[in-house]
């Protein structure tokens, strides 16, 4: 079920003078930093939240390795993290996982087909052994046979789950797949910052391709990446830009370029999306059903709120890059108020006023059954 909080709103008199000021007396602004991950949703969010609550917020960005440095400063009031912060110096700050999505993998081919690639290829362009476009093993992805399966939608736009609690299926069709590639370099952009995203996307490279992509995830890519991300064949080839913003911008400007992001920066900058091979063999796009299909396999750390992905799952149409972003939070804010408000946001951004509606074209998943236990929970931890 939908949260939804909603203020009275009121006005102050200020004795003062007779001066009458249209800001109500309980009114908070609150400050947050972080994931650019979620920035799309919260900017979108921001007037609802306004007119829900009568609270306001901002929200600087800067990275989930900058919410995570201004959570254990006590910098702002909230921050978000797209990969877990189990460093974290300040035992009152803890993970509500209240936001999720797919991250896109975009590009800017020429054509307007569709693009394929098996968790095995993706991991070899992004490592820098896949070089061209018209590799063999790109060449292989798209020219065969493709299982498309789409689940029925929950009131949510999420997969419907059966009595046993599976998503069920609505059909499964196959058909072929012809695309002949261009004889051009790919450009890989990468996220220069420290990002939970980046955390994200190596960990499932890790995950889903171990003999190519041989080191564990982290919040910087050139960190995890498995070879020299500076050799010499690598510069030029291999380039990075900061957030989510400046990896679209510049592969928009990047003719045969490929990166990551949330969903919603392939629509503003005009980029495309790959559909991604899973463990069942099909080939998937970063709808909110697939992603709910394969979070919904995740395992959960209730008392910690934190989630581990089964990247492994045979769920036949799970899009197996889908992510949890954390909202970090104080159990102990020193104003009451700002901890209810801070509370209130958070409840917004899980519920179908927030992720729904005209904003589910952003892509983002609105919250449901165990995801939406477990956030609510951590959520409720606020004070």
């Amino acid at each position: 079920m939908t949260v939804r909080t909603r203020s009275k709103f009121a006005a102050v008199l200020a004795a003062a003078g007779l001066v009458f000021s249209t800001t109500p007396a309980h009114a908070v602004d609150l400050t947050g930093s972080g994931a650019t991950f979620v920035a799309p949703l919260l900017e979108a969010c921001k007037a609802g939240f306004a007119k829900s609550t009568n609270h306001s917020y901002t929200y600087g960005g800067g990275g989930s390795g900058t919410g995570q440095k201004n959570s254990d400063a006590g910098v702002g009031d909230f921050w978000f993290s797209d990969s877990a912060y189990r460093a974290g110096t300040r035992s009152s700050i803890i993970h509500a996982p209240v936001v999720a999505a797919p991250i896109a993998v975009m590009h800017n081919l020429p054509s307007s087909r569709q693009l394929f690639l098996s968790p095995e290829t993706l991991a070899g362009i992004f490592a820098g052994t896949i070089k061209r476009w018209n590799d063999p093993a790109i060449v292989k992805d798209n020219n065969r046979s493709v299982t498309e399966v789409v689940y029925k939608k929950d009131a949510n736009g999420n997969a419907k789950l059966d009595k046993k609690g599976d998503p069920e299926i609505l059909r499964t069709s196959k058909r072929n797949i012809s695309y002949t590639l261009p004889n051009q370099p790919i450009t890989v952009i990468y996220r220069s910052d420290s990002s939970g995203t980046s955390n994200n996307f190596t960990t499932y490279l890790n995950g889903v391709a171990k003999d190519i992509w041989t080191k564990a995830g982290n919040n910087v890519f050139s960190t995890a990446f498995p070879g020299d991300i500076n050799a010499r064949d690598n510069i030029g080839r291999i380039v990075s830009a900061s957030g989510s913003q400046g990896v679209a911008s510049l592969a928009a400007k990047t003719k045969y370029s490929i990166t990551y992001a949330e969903k919603s920066f392939a629509d503003a900058n005009r980029l495309k999306i790959a559909a991604l091979g899973n463990a069942a063999g099909n080939f998937t796009l970063p709808t909110s059903t697939a992603v709910s299909a394969f979070l919904g396999e995740s395992r959960v750390d209730s008392a910690k709120g934190f989630f581990s992905f089964d990247y492994a799952t045979k769920e036949p149409g799970a899009y197996t890059l889908g992510i949890v972003s954390y909202m970090l939070v104080d159990t102990k804010y020193d104003n009451k108020a700002t901890a209810a408000a801070v509370k209130q946001l958070a409840e917004y951004l899980m519920s179908e006023d927030c992720t729904g509606g005209s904003n589910a074209a952003l892509g983002y998943v609105v919250l449901s059954g165990k995801l939406k236990t477990v956030a609510q929970a951590q959520v409720n931890k606020i004070g």
